[in-house]
């Protein structure tokens, strides 16, 4: 007689119930391919008369948590009801109960990831959570098994679909970003308030996961360097296309002497580069490894089914471990242990784009300011001048060297004194 896995399951929303779906497809040729069955046997969902869009017994529904987390016959609890909190407090006392817990909220394991590590390995169960970086993509399973032998430098991700797809549509049909942003939410790509998305925070709750995991430290969310792609116009998709770039929501971190280096912001992307393919709402990681040298992830980032299987996916990992009653990592899949110092963004190549009036000697004012602070220009480009409000003014487009964020800041506060600048409007990363 076949062993049977027992599950709890807090959420029954979108990935729930992708979750439940991808169990019910592949019930048979997960049990066929594991020698055991997974079965949900509860469920906490606070409004069981509500139409899910999936037939699901009521008998398995519950409105209490702790049916769940405190029932001696579940084996694993998958946390899919996200946010913070209560997630976090019932991931805890789930681990502290002796169960393992797979979850695809990124949210509270870059939040709480180390507090919830601790507790896993305190009690010798599991905490999963594949379903959190990147939705369908295996990566950080892929990270922590296949290529466990590299010693890894860096990794850039596309990590949120509904950035990735409304920079493809503005990029590629020339729509303002208004415009995308309110076709992402009617085709559901993007939350009523978008905010997470498109100010890069759903972003940089991935890469926190990703830079603990690949890098063994802490990178808090909030001490990652974050910006959105709100600020992102035609006037800098017209020069990324016509310069040999695409501009993508990069989340991105590296090793350099003993520190780890990253941020989330848009980036002009080279042609050339694998990411720069990626197009709408598919998600991308690629990572660079001493042994494996480059390479990418692809795949659906998000979406019930993608998401869920991904859910899956961790579950059948634990349940082979239970099945073998080896669930236990000696060393967790978040670390925090290597000694490295995450100390944001580093040196980068930069794009600015600023608005100034057109007369001479203007140009060199601004160089002359770039040059006090040590900083090489690359390329200028200037668009055709235009009459605003009687002032001939024209665009002025930089590419700069490598320089620190905050010199390169610093030298735009003083530029922007001059009173021949008119505003600056963007500044962007130029990934290499």
């Amino acid at each position: 007689m076949k062993k049977i896995i027992n599950v709890g399951m807090l959420g029954i929303g979108n990935i729930g119930r992708g979750t439940y779906q991808a169990l019910e497809m592949n019930r048979q040729k997960i049990s066929e391919t594991t020698g055991f069955d997974i079965e949900i046997v509860k469920i906490l969902n606070r409004h069981p008369d509500k139409d899910r869009g999936i037939y699901i017994p009521k008998e398995k529904y519950t409105t209490d948590p702790m049916e769940i987390l405190t029932d001696p016959e579940i084996d694993i609890v998958v946390e899919l009801i996200g946010g913070i909190e209560p997630a976090t407090e019932y991931m805890a006392t789930a681990l502290a109960n002796g169960k393992s817990v797979v979850t695809a909220n990124k949210a509270a394991i870059a939040a709480n990831g180390k507090r919830l590590a601790a507790l896993a390995q305190e009690n010798h169960v599991l905490l999963r959570f594949e379903a959190a970086v990147a939705g369908g993509i295996p990566i950080l399973t892929s990270l922590t098994t296949a290529l466990l032998s590299n010693r890894f430098t860096e990794v850039h991700g596309i990590l949120n679909g509904t950035t990735n797809y409304i920079l493809t549509q503005m990029g590629e049909y020339g729509k303002d970003y208004a415009e995308v942003l309110k076709d992402a939410q009617a085709k559901g790509f993007a939350e009523a308030d978008p905010t997470a998305d498109v100010g890069g925070f759903d972003a940089a709750n991935k890469l926190s996961i990703l830079i603990s995991t690949i890098f063994g430290t802490d990178a808090a969310p909030e001490d990652i360097p974050t910006q959105g792609i709100t600020s992102v116009g035609k006037e800098d998709i017209a020069f990324a296309n016509g310069s040999g770039y695409r501009i993508k929501l990069l989340a991105s971190a590296r090793e350099m002497g003993g520190k780890i280096y990253g941020g989330v912001e848009p980036a002009l992307v080279p042609v050339t580069h694998p990411l720069a393919s990626v197009s709408n709402e598919f998600n991308a990681v690629f990572v660079r490894g001493n042994a494996v040298d480059d390479l990418m992830f692809y795949g659906r980032g998000a979406g019930p089914l993608p998401t869920g299987s991904a859910v899956l996916g961790d579950v059948i990992g634990v349940a082979r471990k239970l099945e073998k009653d080896s669930a236990y990592d000696i060393v967790p899949q978040l670390r925090y242990d290597s000694g490295l110092t995450f100390v944001g963004e580093g040196a980068n190549k930069y794009y600015i784009r600023m608005m100034v009036v057109e007369k001479p000697g203007v140009l060199g004012k601004i160089t002359t300011i770039f040059g006090r602070h040590g900083i090489s220009i690359e390329s200028v480009q200037q668009k055709a001048p235009y009459e605003v409000n009687g002032e001939i003014v024209a665009p002025l487009i930089f590419i700069v060297f490598k320089v620190e964020k905050n010199v390169l800041l610093g030298a735009l506060d003083e530029i922007y004194k001059e009173d021949v600048i008119k505003s600056i409007d963007n500044i962007m990363r130029v990934a290499e």
